[in-house]
């Protein structure tokens, strides 16, 4: 496929420093910005998620930041097809577009498309949604595992809604689903350059840490309280909010949540890793790499420079 059209993909670890990435590259080309991050998407949720600041998303043109509420259904298939038609139109004006975000399924929904699984009837999510509350979620870890040991190997086991996914396509289907992965896509009008972050592991962890103490200090626990009624929801059964619920009830103490939020969110960041280093197509940088070097390799992939 013949294209002068680039997206232009920064991933990596939560706290590496892709937003502040994606902000020079965007001034660089003159062009704007995709969020890829589930959580950025919605407006409740500005501390936790560590969405650009005000500040930040003034230095470029942003898209698919706080642009839902919790309270919205809205999932991985409908920001494909959102992102899709928002890159088209991005494309008549800009030869380079950049996306920037850490959840791994939605950059490859842009990137590459989803895979295609069969409707299956809704009440099996929700019986696996009664199980999840009633009997947690090593019992349903344990059923897919006899139902699709490829999966139950792959996916983010950690991950609820990810389990729950993978369940109802086997109960609905009767077939693994991993049996549906990674069948021939619609090719994208355009070429994608992914640009990935990476530090050693203590650098990683200990931003992470900062980044947390950061939260805490700028209002995290108010933003939490503000959203108590609607903990319910998928949305904000999340890593920096699902712990201060557990301390607004009185289950933890302020401090050992706090340390949840750390500890979780280092397990996000090693997930984050095992899923994109899977992916031989990332150009790897260390954090600390000059924005010129960056520039200089993407330059070195295309027949036209940038």
């Amino acid at each position: 496929m013949k294209t002068n059209k680039y997206l232009i993909s920064i991933v990596g670890p939560t706290a590496i420093g892709k937003t502040a990435l994606s902000i020079k590259l965007a001034q660089h080309f003159d062009t704007e910005i995709l969020s890829a991050d589930s959580r950025q998407f919605f407006k409740e949720m500005q501390i936790g998620t560590a969405a650009p600041t005000p500040q930040e998303l003034a230095q470029a043109k942003h898209h698919f930041i706080h642009h839902k509420s919790v309270t919205d259904t809205y999932n991985v298939g409908a920001f494909e097809t959102d992102a899709i038609q928002r890159l088209t139109t991005l494309f008549n004006t800009h030869n380079t577009v950049i996306m920037v975000g850490g959840s791994g399924l939605y950059v490859d929904a842009v990137t590459k498309g989803l895979d295609d699984f069969p409707e299956v009837d809704a009440n099996i999510r929700l019986d696996l949604n009664t199980r999840l509350q009633h009997e947690g979620l090593e019992s349903l870890q344990k059923q897919l595992q006899v139902l699709d040991s490829v999966s139950y190997q792959n996916i983010a086991i950690d991950n609820p809604h990810r389990v729950i996914r993978a369940l109802e396509i086997c109960i609905g289907t009767g077939k693994p689903y991993a049996s549906f992965l990674n069948k021939k896509k619609d090719l994208r009008p355009f070429k994608t350059l992914s640009v990935g972050l990476i530090a050693d592991r203590n650098i990683i962890y200990e931003r992470i840490n900062q980044r947390v103490d950061i939260m805490v200090e700028t209002g995290l626990l108010d933003e939490v309280k503000q959203l108590a009624d609607k903990k319910h929801l998928n949305a904000l059964n999340t890593v920096g909010y699902k712990e201060l619920f557990n301390y607004l009830d009185g289950t933890w103490s302020l401090d050992f949540a706090v340390s949840e939020i750390k500890k979780n969110s280092r397990r996000f960041a090693k997930r984050q890793l095992t899923w994109f280093k899977k992916d031989p197509n990332i150009m790897w940088f260390d954090y600390l790499t000059p924005l010129e070097t960056i520039v200089q390799t993407l330059n070195s992939k295309v027949t036209k420079p940038l």
